[in-house]
């Protein structure tokens, strides 16, 4: 766009999405641009595809939500900054920024969490020049301008919710089930196993007991470990559908991987307790002088509720137990012990961008882990601010909405020690005397389309 000059951020305008005012970031390193968008929902014939979906256009104001759809040009696969790669509808779209209008391709993503609903790739600034040290050099608009949009009353209806899960009668699936159902929502179980997939390009269902799924405004996915690979698969068609997913497969899958969890948090200066990965027998000793020696904390990469995690207090121990691990191709990382930490951490839970509850743990007997699972005891605990903001920005970079997050506190600070993606209540409620289920269920219904802001839309 000839005689165009642009900052580093600017105000759009997407006027046949119905959305008069956006703030978005140029970035150039990206192919493609990319708006915030949930509950998207593809619909339409193989010849002639639409997608619908919601956008919050005010970052930190869910009450203002426009509801788009328009033409399907395209499906890629996106790999986003932490790595992460995304099957991501694509649309194309008038956009408006000072007096100049052309036609761009957006991909569709849940940008939730991120400060800019949009971002502006190379193809779409093509013969526009990018000035990196200015911001809003063009016409200023406002969120104001959706004050001019019709808005339709707040209504407080029914949702159907789905919770995958093999456990119906455990704590935390009754306390999700109960307090739905005082928000007067339908709650289904469903035994995540027992899924079987259609896939199909413009028409994806979800299977079970014989017949295809219904619609669900939301699901929260309560997988266990040892089911996290199908459990992924699963959510992921519910992703396709167009349904809210409470977390989404990728960032599942990324906090089930402690190696790859570890990495993304460290990438981010989150920070941890020394940690260290081999593979080769020839490394062991290299291994364990790299996280200080003895005693050593040795986690199987797969271990949950402080199953797999042993403390090898001696040289010889750890030399014994990683042999054995490598004997049984266990994949693992070493970790560096912290004895100030004296057996106990801190579990903050996550909601959203906040932490909405917390509990000290502390280890029973001679266990150096503090998991209630493995015998530890809790108590209510007080975080500090440094504690809540590394804890709701581990959640944000694995891109987690709901997360129980364990910390540490050393001499250096709060250190993370893992990320949990299907945090259980029963513990942390009693100890705090918060009810987190609400939480919870507050937060789905704020984000699967409880309340309206109907912009204009296509298709």
């Amino acid at each position: 766009m000839e005689g165009l000059v642009v900052g580093w951020e600017e105000w759009v305008a997407l006027p046949e999405l119905g959305l008069p005012a956006l703030k978005a970031k140029t970035d150039t390193g990206a192919r493609t641009s990319a708006i915030h968008a949930f509950a998207i929902q593809p619909f339409g014939s193989e010849n002639k595809p639409f997608v619908r979906f919601g956008i919050h256009p005010e970052p930190g104001n869910p009450d203002i939500e426009v509801f788009c759809s328009a033409p399907v040009v395209d499906k890629r696969d996106v790999t986003s900054s932490n790595g992460q790669t995304e099957l991501r509808y694509v649309i194309k779209t008038p956009i408006v920024i000072g007096d100049k209008k052309w036609d761009i391709e957006i991909t569709l993503t849940n940008r939730e969490n991120m400060s800019y609903r949009m971002l502006l790739g190379r193809t779409a600034l093509e013969g526009i020049a990018v000035q990196p040290a200015e911001s809003f050099i063009q016409q200023e608009l406002s969120y104001k301008l959706y004050g001019n949009v019709k808005r339709r009353k707040p209504v407080k209806r029914p949702l159907r919710i789905a919770i995958l899960t093999r456990e119906p009668n455990n704590y935390s699936t009754r306390r999700l089930v109960e307090e739905a159902e005082l928000h007067n929502h339908v709650v289904e179980l469903i035994d995540t196993r027992r899924c079987y997939l259609n896939i199909q390009t413009h028409n994806p269902e979800v299977h079970y007991d014989g017949k295809a799924l219904p619609h669900y405004d939301a699901v929260i996915p309560r997988i266990g470990a040892s089911l996290t690979f199908y459990g992924m698969a699963i959510v992921r068609q519910f992703e396709a559908m167009g349904t809210f997913c409470l977390n989404n497969a990728n960032s599942i899958g990324a906090s089930r991987d402690k190696l790859a969890a570890h990495q993304i948090l460290a990438r981010h200066r989150i920070p941890m307790p020394t940690t260290a990965f081999a593979s080769s027998p020839k490394d062991t000793n290299n291994l364990l002088s790299l996280v200080g020696g003895s005693p050593t904390v040795l986690k199987l990469l797969q271990s949950t509720q402080g199953k797999g995690v042993v403390l090898a207090e001696t040289k010889k121990a750890g030399e014994a137990v990683i042999s054995a691990f490598q004997n049984l191709d266990a994949n693992f990382i070493a970790q560096e012990f912290v004895k100030e930490a004296a057996g106990s951490d801190l579990r903050c839970f996550v909601v959203g961008k906040r932490v909405v509850g917390s509990m000290m743990r502390t280890a029973g007997g001679d266990d150096f882990r503090a998991n209630l699972h493995a015998g530890g005891s809790a108590k209510k605990v007080t975080l500090t601010a440094e504690e809540k903001k590394i804890a709701v920005k581990c959640a944000k970079v694995l891109g987690l909405t709901v997360a129980g997050v364990d910390l540490i506190r050393t001499d250096n600070g709060p250190k993370v020690l893992e990320v949990n993606s299907s945090p259980g209540l029963e513990g942390i409620e009693k100890t705090s005397k918060k009810n987190l289920a609400r939480f919870i269920i507050e937060y789905i219904e704020k984000n699967a389309s409880s309340t309206v802001w109907q912009g204009r839309t296509r298709g």
